[in-house]
This record gives C-alpha cells, sequence and structure tokens, in this order.
C-alpha cells in the first residue's frame, strides 16, 4: 500500500502530515527520505521524525517543584496541588503547570510544549496527563472521543444524596452575562456524568456525601454544573452556589486516569491520594 495509507493505519493525523511537510521533521524509510505516494513493502522500517514545536504564545518555561507519577518518552502524569492553575491566564501568568513543564522539557532538550491533555481548575487537585509531542496528544483525545480514556473523581457535595447511585446527563453551555460561569441549558453541549454515593457525613452540623465521579465527556466545569443542577454542590465551591459548609475550595480532587498507552495500547492506571485538606474534613467529621 501507499505510504500515506500506512500511516493512516497507524493512526498518524492529516494535520502532523502537513506539519513534517511545511515546518520540519521527515519520513524515512528504511534509513532513507521518501514521500507519502512510496510503496511501502513487508520488512520496510518507517521512521517518523516529528517537527521541533514552537512554545504558545505566553507560555514562559519555568523552573518549578512537579509531583511526577510517571514519565516516558511520549507522556508524563502529575499530581497537580489545589491552588496551582493548569495554564496560563490573565489572573495566574506564571507559575503553572504548563511552565513548569515547559521549564523541565527545556532543560532536557525535549522539542516539544506542553499538551495537557486532562486540564483541572485552579482549585482541583489530582492526576493530570501530559502528552511530550503532538501526534500523542492526539492519539489520547481519540481514546477521550471514544471513552477509552477513563477519568474518577473524588468529592464532596452539600446535603444528602438518597440515592446509591445515578447518572446525570444534562447539556452544558455558558451562562448568560458571565464569561467563567457553565449552566444546565437546552442548546448546551451534551454531557454526561456518573455519580456514584461512598457516605454521608457531618462536619460542624455541615451535612455533607462522599461521591465518586466518572465523567463520560470533558466540558468546562462539568462536575460542578451538574451536581449543582442536582442540588448538591460542591462544598466549598462559592462559584456554584455552595453555602452550607466551610471549606477553603471546591471539594473535588482528580483521584485516577486509566487509559491505553498511546504506542504499545497497555492499559494503564494512575492514582492520587486524597490530600491533606480533604483527608482532614474527612476525618474531623462524623457519620
Amino acid at each position: 500500500m501507499m505510504l500515506r495509507n500506512f500511516l493512516t493505519k497507524k493512526e498518524i493525523s492529516k494535520t502532523t502530515l502537513t506539519a513534517i511537510k511545511y515546518t520540519g521533521g521527515s519520513i524515512l524509510v528504511n534509513g532513507q527520505h521518501q514521500n507519502v505516494r512510496y510503496i511501502v513493502q513487508a520488512g520496510d522500517q518507517v521512521t517518523i521524525v516529528f517537527p521541533p514545536e514552537q512554545l504558545s504564545e505566553g507560555l514562559t518555561p519555568e523552573v518549578g517543584e512537579m509531583s511526577i507519577l510517571y514519565e516516558d518518552e511520549t507522556i508524563l502524569l502529575l499530581d497537580k496541588p489545589a491552588g496551582q492553575s493548569t495554564i496560563p491566564s490573565r489572573n495566574h501568568p506564571s507559575g503553572t503547570l504548563a511552565n513548569f513543564v515547559c521549564g523541565k522539557f527545556e532543560a532536557e532538550g525535549v522539542p516539544s510544549t506542553a499538551h495537557i491533555v486532562t486540564r483541572l481548575d485552579t482549585d482541583t487537585s489530582g492526576v493530570i496527563c501530559v502528552a511530550k509531542n503532538r501526534h500523542i496528544h492526539h492519539l489520547l483525545s481519540k481514546q477521550m472521543n471514544e471513552n477509552v480514556f477513563q477519568r474518577r473523581y473524588v468529592a464532596f457535595v452539600e446535603g444528602r444524596i438518597t440515592s446509591s447511585f445515578l447518572t446525570i446527563e444534562q447539556p452544558i453551555g455558558r451562562k448568560v452575562g458571565s464569561i467563567i460561569e457553565r449552566t444546565v441549558r437546552e442548546d448546551g453541549q451534551y454531557a454526561k456524568t456518573d455519580v456514584l454515593v461512598k457516605g454521608t457525613y457531618v462536619h460542624d452540623s455541615c451535612e455533607f456525601t462522599v461521591v465518586e465521579l466518572t465523567l463520560h465527556t470533558g466540558r468546562t466545569h462539568q462536575i460542578r454544573v451538574h451536581l449543582q443542577w442536582l442540588g448538591h454542590p460542591l462544598v466549598g465551591d462559592d462559584l456554584y452556589e455552595a453555602t452550607d459548609c466551610n471549606f477553603a475550595r471546591q471539594a473535588l480532587h482528580c483521584s485516577s486516569l486509566s487509559f491505553l498507552h498511546p504506542l504499545t495500547k497497555e492499559r494503564m492506571t494512575f492514582e492520587s491520594p486524597l490530600p491533606k485538606d480533604l483527608n482532614a474534613f474527612l476525618q474531623q467529621s462524623a457519620k
């Protein structure tokens, strides 16, 4: 078959091939440069050299501490603390996880920018996946679209949820008059969240429920919006009308990510224990 078709079967995207053609990189067969019309034969060795990537505008490499759960030549798994932004913004132009990732890549000679596969809100803690080039990002994003990439969270929500398990399927869109808030609205994007109830507790006369959440889609503020719609906003989530419990941030933690390794296709699972602040709040509570 033609090399172009072979590379398509290997999930090399058209965008990646275009980047190789016009911005550097190369396609080699048995060590020799070839174009995509070359006819590959059994036993040929095909090598893809990706073009060097430019940093996104406004993203400056910085040196900073990161909690690394796993790393190989394709992916980087990190445990993000609450209070750190994932990517730079007007309010947080530096000190973000992406800044530190780019600083690490620069120091190690990795010619890539920070491809954040799973972004977390500033006040959400837990596991984050970073791809080391645009092709790996493409492969992992495809797993998300096909629901192969699994994301689980632990959350504390206000009030008592009487069901042991429920699924929320409500479309999410931008709230009218706000550039930050989202809300459930009929013309929003499809969103699905599974909610597994783990137990109900009381903390200083505030009743709350511990839940485990599984995301089937990745809408902005999806968990926060769905739980507010359910009538049980996240503990400490002032933006989404939490009022009962006193906690310094939204009580949300990404406890695990599970996906197929983009090259080996081996199922990999990475976990993060409940952080100190959430664990202390739980330990000081009674059933």
